[in-house]
């Protein structure tokens, strides 16, 4: 009955394992689970609590984890369970909905942000009897774990339409037709030096972007190439691949492709180089990459431009509709994100 629902403070309802003094190290191989201020749990020899917990960080991020059975936490780690009359997945599902509200107003410092303990003690629960209580959590979980299969489904067919057109790509490459030529990429492609451009020519509200090893860094009504290419990374995020059609500004991070474009089609090359894993040719503490070793790839090319540009439209078709599959996958996982707040805002709310 919803009259016999109370308002708590949190503060009245929790009950505070001791303090750890164990750091964040752990391992991977150790018996029990190891709850740390990061996400993800490690492992290890020995445990400090047992049975139901809750495992808050006291710094960083905020997120909630919850554990049956023996455990350990570190010292920036805050272990808690619940009083008798309080099902301790009732508080968990509590601080899962309100998580974003404690990370933002409850965690505050100059530099490295601290769960606010006292604050976190004066939140507000609306505590039913235990046994509405048992009823609420019963279908949450129920609840939760459909969520959880259907989003895990989701996200595997998300990435199986990456894969299919991934692995498309891949036998283009690998399969090349009788019009095909065997050359090094470097009898057809040179990587230009990309130059420094002092910030205060930057903006980011202006005409032409400046790109870095991983993408656009920002803009500038500057520009260094006035022609369509290819902005490979050069230290740093070395090997990554961005390309354009715009006039941009590349900077010394990076290496952009020139060609001779009435042979050779830019978005057929960049398709290519796509498939080369230039990543993989980083080398060095700061890793960077020589272009003599991209050079001397040796790679299989159409003759003809046009059969070039053939085979673009083929990909940028299939491009569409794989990203096109990505995007209701990924509607998918947020509706799935959005029913479970929903739910969980119900539970909270006495309209479950």
């Amino acid at each position: 009955m919803k009259n016999d629902r109370q308002t708590k403070k949190l503060g009245e309802i929790i009950i505070e394992n001791k303090k750890s003094i164990l750091r964040s190290k752990g391992n991977n191989d150790g018996i029990y689970p190891f709850f740390v201020s990061g996400f993800n749990v490690k492992r290890i020899d020995n445990y400090l609590t047992d049975g139901e917990n809750i495992f808050l960080p006291t710094g960083g991020n905020f997120f909630v984890h919850y554990f049956d059975g023996k455990s350990a936490y570190s010292t920036d780690t805050w272990s808690i369970k619940t009083t008798d009359d309080v099902d301790i997945r009732y508080l968990y599902h509590y601080l899962v909905l309100n998580r974003k509200y404690i990370g933002k107003k409850l965690f505050k410092g100059a530099t490295i942000k601290h769960l606010q303990k006292n604050d976190f003690r004066d939140l507000k629960i609306l505590i039913p009897p235990l046994s509405e209580q048992q009823r609420i959590v019963k279908i949450l979980d129920g609840v939760f774990d459909n969520i959880v299969k259907a989003k895990e489904n989701t996200e595997k067919n998300l990435e199986n339409s990456k894969e299919l057109f991934e692995s498309y790509l891949q036998s283009v490459f690998t399969n090349p037709g009788k019009v095909w030529d065997e050359k090094s990429l470097g009898e057809f492609i040179k990587l230009e030096y990309g130059k420094p451009l002092d910030k205060k020519y930057r903006d980011n509200n202006a005409l032409y972007p400046v790109y870095g090893a991983n993408g656009e860094k920002s803009r500038s009504d500057k520009f260094h190439v006035d022609r369509p290419s290819i902005i490979i990374g050069r230290k740093g995020s070395a090997g990554e691949l961005n390309i354009t059609e715009d006039k941009f500004w590349p900077l010394d991070v990076t290496y952009f492709v020139t060609f001779d474009n009435k042979q050779h089609d830019l978005n057929f090359i960049h398709y290519l180089l796509s498939t080369l894993k230039l990543t993989k040719l980083a080398k060095g503490v700061k890793p960077g990459i020589n272009r003599n070793d991209v050079y001397s790839i040796q790679v299989n090319i159409p003759k003809t431009l046009d059969e070039q540009k053939s085979i673009v439209a083929k990909l940028d078709e299939l491009s569409v509709k794989t990203k096109k599959l990505e995007s209701i996958y990924k509607q998918k996982i947020a509706d799935l994100e959005e029913l479970k707040e929903s739910i969980l805002q119900k539970a909270f709310t006495g309209e479950l």
